[in-house]
């Protein structure tokens, strides 16, 4: 009977173990969804950008006017990102280190800006603080121009990002415990030497990714950008919406620059991406 069950237990198969059939079967649906949705669509992109030459593909990015949507994408990036590390760095502090009422409810804010469309969260900053707005009248009064001006595509841009570098560190936080916070306060530490020696270093890789993350995700914003920017070109047009001012004006060919140059961003944010998780790994692997 022992032997039976040994002999019946040795003949299962593994959970990971399937057809052959089935296996490459799967593999060929992956490629060929990734091929037709991701891969030829980057790829005609650079075809596109580059099918009038090398030459007039920089004189393209050179344009008054992508010049200045560049110099505009990276400067709201430049503002964006320090003020979502902040909060973010603050908002996982608070959640996973201390108990507080309304934890739970400031959780569910974090996450609002995934379930609002950047087209709504745009009308609604234009309904609170352009002309017709709120506050309108009040900051017309005082010379301040919010709607159709930078400060407005920053505050939209924040919106849209805000829950990214937050939620790449919850998770991280909350698995590290609080038992090193505690020894270093035990030992005499103040609370701002305990999160600069130690809650920092054991959550760096958590908030590299979230800032790499949110970066990608503000400088590709379109939908609430667009709403608030007032399409001034020179003055408020980023990257995306000078794409589309190209693609409309039937510059096709500046339109496929632009966008190869926000591709190759991307590239490039996915890189560094992999390179953080291979260090993470390497990191964990000697610890």
């Amino acid at each position: 009977m022992g032997a039976t069950r040994k002999n019946n237990k040795t003949k299962m198969p593994k959970p990971t173990e399937g057809s052959p059939v089935v296996k490459w079967i799967l593999v060929i649906v992956s490629i060929t969804f990734l091929s037709t949705f991701l891969v030829l669509p980057l790829v005609n992109v650079f075809a596109q950008a580059l099918s009038k030459g090398v030459n007039y593909y920089f004189n393209c990015l050179m344009l008054p006017e992508s010049k200045s949507a560049i110099r505009m994408t990276l400067t709201i990036s430049a503002i964006v990102v320090p003020m979502n590390m902040i909060f973010g760095v603050a908002a996982a502090w608070a959640v996973t280190k201390f108990r507080f009422p309304g934890k739970a409810l400031l959780l569910t804010i974090i996450d609002l800006p995934f379930s609002i469309s950047p087209v709504v969260a745009g009308l609604m900053y234009v309904l609170l603080y352009g002309l017709q707005g709120h506050l309108g009248q009040w900051l017309d009064e005082h010379d301040i121009q919010i709607i159709f001006n930078v400060p407005g595509m920053v505050l939209v841009t924040t919106f849209v990002t805000l829950p990214f570098v937050a939620r790449e560190l919850i998770p991280v936080m909350q698995a590290s415990g609080v038992e090193q916070e505690h020894a270093a306060l035990t030992l005499g530490a103040s609370g701002w030497k305990t999160f600069w020696y130690v809650t920092l270093p054991s959550v760096k890789w958590g908030l590299l990714y979230g800032i790499i993350l949110c970066n990608a995700r503000a400088m590709g914003e379109f939908g609430a950008v667009s709403v608030v920017s007032g399409h001034i070109t020179g003055k408020t047009d980023t990257m995306p919406l000078m794409v589309e001012k190209f693609y409309n004006d039937f510059n096709s060919v500046a339109a496929f620059s632009l966008s190869s140059l926000l591709a190759m961003l991307a590239l490039v944010t996915l890189a560094v991406k992999t390179w953080l998780e291979w260090r993470e790994e390497k990191y964990n692997q000697k610890g």
